[in-house]
């Protein structure tokens, strides 16, 4: 924020342990920043925004570094995301100056999500609108008066300053202004504002990581990061966490209906639930979202060498030599589906889950109806059932201790998928983090009580039941 990186080592990028190295600070003052960015991501995790917490829980690096004078987010073309930040300017800045920065750089990348037109990005009108929306939005959560302080200087653009200056340029068009709250009511509405003026604020100074080719901002990553932030928030939003809610409601209410893309992002993700409306998109329910999600993390993927093309380009364009990245899955993963067929099992749920599955690519799915026994089938084929329920029986099959059909279960599932109604008696799976179990209507949600807890959601019959 309001500095800029030091261009001529804008190449150290490439190579995040270049980033450490250079030009270490002392000691005392790593620690001291890396204590005060602990503390400020604790504090968002509690209470002050779970759409920053999350994204920093995906930003797996988060390297001290005197290479750029202030913080960013960086996205790259291998699919990941990193939070580098100068350990002098954090210690400068101090506790409260740390969370203002780290609220800015987060909701930079779900803008950047919401807003990813380049047309849009290329005007510096829109660049100065996303750092008066972001900076409001952070002073209002964060319940601060003033931008941090830096020595005896503000840093960042401050929208009240920018409304006085709107505020004057309009009348002096002899055209009327908006208030300072119906300005910052939304996003794009802060850019169609400063676009009615004549003289439109200069962008600087503006945050490292917008400035073209300084910092990796690869969309497709930013996309994915965004996407998978704002479904983590809005589950935690829909079990009753503290402030995700209403963060979730103030970022829809400035983005949705702003744009064809944030409303079918928005709409996509079944958010429209906070706020008691559904959209009308060709994605299912919301918790659907939610188990894709959720499949995503049990289906960790292996490690293999290969070729990011889009920073190779980069690397090349500056006469450096090509680096290898570790991604991408090495092997299918094994996914174990168990359909609950004891009682009248929902088959539009059956259905869907069914579809969702084949849509997944390089997984091996094994297929299991169950009552008090195991009965295993292929996709596509019949489901048999109809007596009493047995949880006990389906763990006993997936960890290999039952014979079915005079085989044994050998495989290793990264997750397995439960489609129940929860009317049976308790289990404690070996590996309980590998269990998602779907309760339909009505039914015993116990799992997410249970001790260890296990990841469950309660779902409802789709009205359509494909994920296209």
């Amino acid at each position: 924020m309001g500095h800029g990186l030091r261009r001529p080592h804008v190449v150290d990028l490439a190579d995040r342990r270049a980033l450490v190295r250079w030009r270490p600070a002392d000691p005392e003052v790593l620690a001291e920043a890396e204590r005060l960015k602990d503390a400020a991501l604790l504090d968002f995790g509690l209470t002050e925004s779970a759409v920053a917490s999350w994204l920093y829980a995906k930003c797996h690096h988060q390297i001290a570094t005197t290479a750029i004078d202030t913080a960013a987010v960086v996205s790259s073309g291998d699919g990941t995301c990193l939070l580098i930040y100068n350990p002098d300017f954090f210690v400068g800045i101090g506790l409260d100056g740390v969370k203002f920065v780290l609220f800015h750089e987060a909701r930079h990348l779900v803008h950047r999500h919401l807003f990813a037109d380049e047309e849009l990005r290329a005007d510096p009108v829109f660049t100065v609108a996303a750092e008066v929306s972001i900076n409001h939005v952070a002073l209002v959560r964060l319940k601060r008066e003033e931008l941090p302080l830096l020595g005896d200087r503000r840093i960042g653009i401050d929208p009240r300053t920018v409304h006085v200056d709107y505020v004057a340029d309009l009348a002096d068009q002899g055209l009327t202004a908006l208030s300072y709250n119906d300005f910052v009511r939304t996003d794009l509405g802060v850019y169609a504002e400063l676009k009615r003026m004549r003289f439109p604020p200069a962008p600087a100074p503006v945050c490292v990581h917008l400035l073209d080719g300084v910092l990796p901002g690869d969309q497709e990553t930013i996309d994915a990061v965004g996407s998978s932030v704002l479904l983590n928030s809005l589950l935690w939003a829909r079990r009753g966490h503290p402030g995700a809610e209403s963060e979730l409601l103030d970022l829809m209410g400035r983005t949705d209906g702003s744009s064809e893309r944030a409303s079918r992002i928005w709409g996509n993700l079944g958010a429209g639930a906070l706020r008691g409306t559904t959209a009308r998109t060709g994605k299912v329910d919301w918790w659907q979202r939610w188990l894709v999600d959720v499949l995503a993390s049990k289906l960790r993927a292996g490690e293999r060498l290969v070729y990011p093309k889009k920073r190779g380009a980069v690397l090349a364009s500056l006469g450096l030599d090509p680096m290898l990245s570790r991604s991408g899955p090495e092997r299918d993963k094994v996914l174990v589906i168990a359909y609950d067929t004891s009682g009248s099992m929902p088959p539009k749920v059956i259905q869907w889950l069914t579809e969702l599955v084949g849509e997944i690519d390089r997984v091996q799915a094994h297929w299991l109806s169950f009552d008090a026994v195991v009965m295993p089938f292929k996709q596509g084929g019949s489901v048999r059932g109809g007596g009493g329920t047995s949880f006990q029986a389906v763990v006993d099959y997936v960890e290999g201790r039952t014979i079915v059909a005079g085989e044994c279960f050998e495989e290793k599932p990264d997750a397995i998928v439960v489609l129940t109604d929860g009317e049976a008696p308790h289990v404690t799976p070996a590996e309980p983090d590998k269990w998602i179990w779907l309760i339909t209507e009505g039914g015993d949600d116990w799992p997410d009580a249970h001790t260890p807890r296990m990841d469950c959601h309660r779902v409802r019959v789709p009205e359509r039941t494909s994920t296209r």
